[in-house]
C-alpha cells in the first residue's frame, strides 16, 4: 500500500511538472497530412502568408487528378489554446526584427502532445519570410510527409501482413512490412503480389516485390525500368480478359535518385494501366541493388481507386516501402527493425541556424 501511495505522489508530481515526459501529454489531434498555422491573421492574408500558404497547397505528385498535398488551417496566436495545441502538426510564424537578423526553421516533437511536430519558421521581416519559406518550399514538404510516413512506419510495425512478411522471406530472403489488410497474395518467378481486393470493392491496394539481374548502372536508367516493369506486370499481372494485362503510362512517370539506410534508391512515380480495359491509377516504386545476390529487387505500391481521393491512401502505402530489408541488413540489425526516416535530413544545416 505504502508503495502504491509513493507511486501515486510521484505520477501527480510529473504530470504537474513543465519538463513532463511525453507520456503524460494528451494524444495529437488531426487527420494525416492536416497542418495548421498559427500567426496574426493580417499575416496569413498578406504576401507572406499567402506564400507560406501556396507551399501547402501543392499538389501530390503523380496522381490522375489534383489532390493538395495538406489539409490546411489557420488559428491567431490568442487563438492556439489547449485544444488546438493538440494538432499533430504544426507551423508557428514568429516574426520579430528586435529577436531575429534572418529567417531560420526550427522544430521540436511532442511539444504540446504526442505524436507531434511543430516546425517554428523565425524572421525578422514578412518580406524575408516570404522569400525563405517560397525558397525552401521542397523543405517544408518533405518535412511533414517524412513524419507522417514515419507514423504509418510505426503502425505497419505493430500490425502487418504476418503471411507476406513469410513469403518475402522465404523467396527473396528480403523483408517487407504491409497492412494487415491486405491479405490476397499471388506468386510467380521472382515475384510477389498481395492485394486487397476480396476485402474491399471502392479501393484495391497493392504490392508488389520482384527481382531481376543487376549488371551495371544502365539498370538504373528510366527506359530499363519502364522495360522491366511492362515486361514484368505483362507477366503477373492479367486482366480479367484475354488480352488484358498491366502496362505502364509511358507519358507519366518521373524518376528520383535518393539515399536511404546509406543506400542507392531508385523511385519512379507514375500512372499505371490495364491495357485493352478502363482500370487505371498511381504507383509508386523503390529499386535497389541487392550486392550479395546481385540483383535489383523492386517493392511497389500501386492503387485502384475510381471515383474517389487517393492522395493519401497512395501515402499510406509509400510509407511501408521504406521497411523494405536486404539480406546485407540482416547483419546491422534485427529483423523487425524498422528506422526512422531521419526528419533532420529534411531540414539541412543550411536552413538551421
Amino acid at each position: 500500500m505504502k508503495k502504491l501511495v509513493i507511486l501515486i505522489i510521484a505520477t501527480i508530481f510529473a504530470a504537474c511538472s513543465s519538463d513532463s515526459p511525453t507520456l503524460f501529454k494528451p494524444a495529437s489531434s488531426g487527420l494525416p497530412y492536416e497542418v495548421l498555422v498559427v500567426c496574426d491573421d493580417t499575416f496569413w492574408e498578406a504576401p507572406a502568408g499567402r506564400a507560406l500558404f501556396d507551399v501547402l497547397d501543392t499538389d501530390v505528385p503523380a496522381l490522375p487528378q489534383s489532390e493538395r498535398s495538406f489539409r490546411i488551417s489557420h488559428t491567431r496566436p490568442a487563438g492556439f489554446t489547449r485544444l488546438l495545441k493538440t494538432f499533430r502538426n504544426v507551423i508557428e510564424v514568429d516574426i520579430d526584427k528586435s529577436m531575429y537578423t534572418q529567417t531560420k526553421f526550427k522544430f521540436t516533437r511532442d511539444e504540446y502532445a504526442t505524436p507531434q511536430v511543430v516546425l517554428k519558421i523565425q524572421s525578422p521581416n514578412a518580406k524575408d519570410f516570404q522569400e525563405y519559406v517560397s525558397k525552401h518550399a521542397q523543405t517544408i514538404i518533405d518535412f511533414f510527409t517524412t513524419n507522417e510516413m514515419n507514423r504509418e512506419l510505426k503502425i505497419v510495425k505493430k500490425d502487418h501482413n504476418k503471411q507476406f512478411l513469410d513469403s518475402t522471406k522465404s523467396k527473396f530472403d528480403c523483408e517487407l512490412l504491409i497492412p494487415s489488410t491486405i491479405m490476397g497474395i499471388k506468386s510467380g518467378k521472382d515475384f510477389l503480389w498481395a492485394s486487397d481486393i476480396a476485402n474491399n470493392n471502392s479501393s484495391i491496394m497493392n504490392f508488389v516485390i520482384y527481382s531481376y539481374p543487376y549488371t551495371d548502372e544502365k539498370n538504373f536508367t528510366l527506359e530499363y525500368f519502364l522495360h522491366m516493369r511492362d515486361s514484368v506486370m505483362k507477366a503477373n499481372i492479367p486482366g480479367g480478359k484475354e488480352g488484358q494485362y498491366m502496362a505502364t503510362e509511358h507519358d507519366y512517370v518521373s524518376m528520383k535518385e535518393m539515399s536511404f539506410r546509406e543506400r542507392y534508391i531508385q523511385e519512379v512515380r507514375g500512372l499505371w494501366a490495364m491495357e485493352n480495359d478502363m482500370m487505371g491509377g498511381p504507383f509508386v516504386s523503390h529499386s535497389v541493388v541487392d550486392e550479395i545476390n546481385n540483383r535489383v529487387i523492386v517493392v511497389e505500391a500501386f492503387l485502384f481507386a475510381p471515383n474517389r481521393k487517393k492522395g493519401d491512401l497512395m501515402r499510406k502505402l509509400e510509407a511501408s516501402l521504406y521497411s523494405l530489408r536486404l539480406p546485407a541488413d540482416k547483419v546491422i540489425a534485427t529483423s523487425l527493425h524498422i528506422p526512422e526516416l531521419v526528419v533532420e535530413d529534411t531540414i539541412s544545416t543550411e536552413t538551421v541556424k
